[in-house]
């Protein structure tokens, strides 16, 4: 899409295009002027990723009943009832919305083919091959670009927050692009940036997962809620140089069997639902097994073994799982396929109601960069995209609150240059930090977490926040007034500034995971203690953060 001129002011600005973001800015009002901004183009996103498919009760023998019921046993205590049941129920007429926009999901006949997943109850999962979400994301990527009142912001990046200074109410964003940072004003925000698997080393989450939407709302003030929670996918591709591609849980649901190097499924040591049981119990089975069997377990892998599905069936279900393996040199129909567990989802998110409010008057959260409650301690497969579409659709409900247009203040501009020496060292401690964080995170808050690992990272992070606080880029940055334009001159600034703006997210969303896993003293769903590693009942609470302060509710 040609460069062209952003205007200063929307009626709503949306910051993310994964499924989220998409459906959302389908949603809102055609009356609206709506800016969707991504820091990569509109088809680079988790939801992109997204292989297993999308959950909905829609077969004779099953109901919004059972999906909620299944929801709730999988969220290990913590879901909000009330969230679940409008997810559950609104979910059939949602996936009518998305069929009726295009998506092309597999049929029987002239019927939606349903599969199950692991920990549902009914074959409900509804599923495009295994690439769901590229066939969900690109329809919504072309209705998007043909709504008229929808502007798409490409390689732009959401820096801040712009709250009104009286009222504290959200009033746009601070924006890196094109080279210079703008303010753009909005009577509304909605953050829909996905997670952050990057905080990890080990991820099935794309480069651009960096937290961005979470770290910027905890600046401002929004209330953060159950961070300690996240999903490790129990089968990511594990092969030397090989990105962690995740291999669909559908495929163990349509029969492929998890194997030791001895070809003994060790599954059902740790769960009498062996390879179905519910996510974290398959991730950690497959930790422990490697902890107690392999040499090096943070590098070592267990097997998933297709054989036993017909290879018609594996054509039909898997053709891009069958094609990433063959990139690999591994060919399913013959061999097992090296698999160990990868950061993949995250349950908490900035805390919005079921109009996907947040504390902040003006911000609004959508997706997995959310809390709603759906999900609990343990998301339960196929719900994430589902969530992304019925909080999405939500957003046609949106009251905009009536505010005249202010005369634009026309501060004069800054400029931040460095010469090619400094920018280059300063370039250099940033990508030390980038590489070194997620390696201590998942070495201290992955799969298995214990205190005094944990208070060893967060000492190591606040050190490592105090180094990039006092690079020049920083200084300068954080020293901004609202409403100063910049422009720089520095070598290669669209890398250097999203490096650093990145970096930035990765460690406050590193600290905020870390004092999370610190502050639940117990084991629940997605988080796992060794020195606690029970469930307890006076932790069947949420864990709510707001600026540095992390309490119980």
């Amino acid at each position: 899409m040609p460069e062209i001129e952003t205007p200063r002011q929307f009626d709503v600005l949306v910051v993310g295009a994964g499924a989220a973001g998409l459906y959302t800015a389908l949603c809102l009002p055609e009356s609206l002027q709506v800016g969707l901004i991504t820091k990569e183009t509109v088809t680079l996103s988790a939801s992109d990723w997204a292989q297993g498919g999308i959950a909905a009760a829609i077969a004779p023998e099953d109901s919004p009943q059972l999906h909620i019921e299944d929801t709730i046993q999988a969220g290990a205590g913590l879901c909000d009832r009330q969230a679940v049941e409008f997810l559950a129920q609104e979910a059939p007429s949602c996936i009518q919305s998305l069929v009726n926009l295009g998506v092309a999901f597999d049929r029987h006949g002239n019927a939606l083919a349903l599969t199950l997943e692991a920990a549902h109850s009914r074959n409900r999962v509804l599923h495009a091959a295994d690439t769901t979400g590229r066939e969900v994301t690109t329809t919504l990527t072309a209705q998007v670009l043909h709504r008229k009142n929808i502007q798409v912001i490409q390689q732009a990046l959401a820096l801040s927050l712009w709250l009104e200074p009286q009222t504290g109410r959200c009033q746009g964003i601070s924006l890196f692009y094109q080279g210079k940072i703008t303010w753009v004003k909005a009577k509304a925000v909605i953050l829909a940036t996905g997670g952050g698997g990057q905080v990890f080393a080990q991820t099935t989450n794309p480069a651009v997962s960096t937290g961005d939407g979470v770290a910027i709302a905890w600046r401002a003030g929004a209330i953060l809620r159950d961070l300690e929670f996240v999903q490790f996918h129990p089968t990511a591709l594990t092969k030397p140089g090989a990105d962690r591609f995740l291999i669909s849980e559908a495929v163990r649901g349509e029969g492929a069997h998890l194997v030791d190097n001895a070809g003994r499924r060790f599954a059902f040591d740790y769960h009498p639902a062996g390879e179905l049981a519910p996510r974290d119990v398959v991730s950690r089975a497959i930790f422990s097994h490697l902890q107690r069997t392999a040499a090096d377990p943070a590098t070592a892998n267990v097997w998933l073994d297709m054989r036993s599905i017909p290879p018609e069936k594996i054509r039909h279900r898997f053709p891009n799982i069958i094609k990433v393996c063959q990139r690999w040199g591994i060919d399913v129909f013959n061999e097992p396929i090296p698999v160990a567990p990868a950061a993949h989802y995250w349950m908490g998110g900035i805390l919005t109601d079921l109009m996907n409010r947040t504390n902040i008057a003006g911000l609004y959260a959508v997706g997995e960069t959310a809390s709603t409650g759906v999900h609990g301690a343990n998301r339960l497969a196929s719900n994430s995209l589902l969530e992304c579409i019925v909080f999405g659709a939500q957003m046609a409900h949106i009251q905009l609150p009536e505010i005249e247009p202010e005369p634009e203040i026309s501060l004069p501009w800054r400029e931040f240059s460095l010469d090619i020496n400094d920018g280059q060292t300063q370039q250099a401690q940033l990508e030390a930090l980038r590489e070194k964080l997620p390696r201590l995170v998942w070495q201290s808050a992955g799969i298995c977490r214990e205190e005094s690992r944990l208070d060893e990272a967060i000492a190591t992070v606040e050190s490592w926040q105090q180094d990039f606080a006092i690079l020049p880029l920083s200084q300068f940055l954080l020293s901004l007034r609202a409403e100063e334009p910049v422009s720089f001159k520095i070598p290669d600034v669209e890398r250097q500034l999203r490096l650093w703006a990145e970096t930035r997210n990765l460690l406050d969303v590193a600290y905020l995971i870390l004092k999370s896993a610190a502050f639940r003293t117990e084991s629940r769903g997605g988080h796992y203690r060794i020195d606690y590693p029970q469930p307890d009942p006076n932790w069947q609470v949420h864990t709510l953060i707001q600026h540095l302060s992390w309490e119980k509710s």
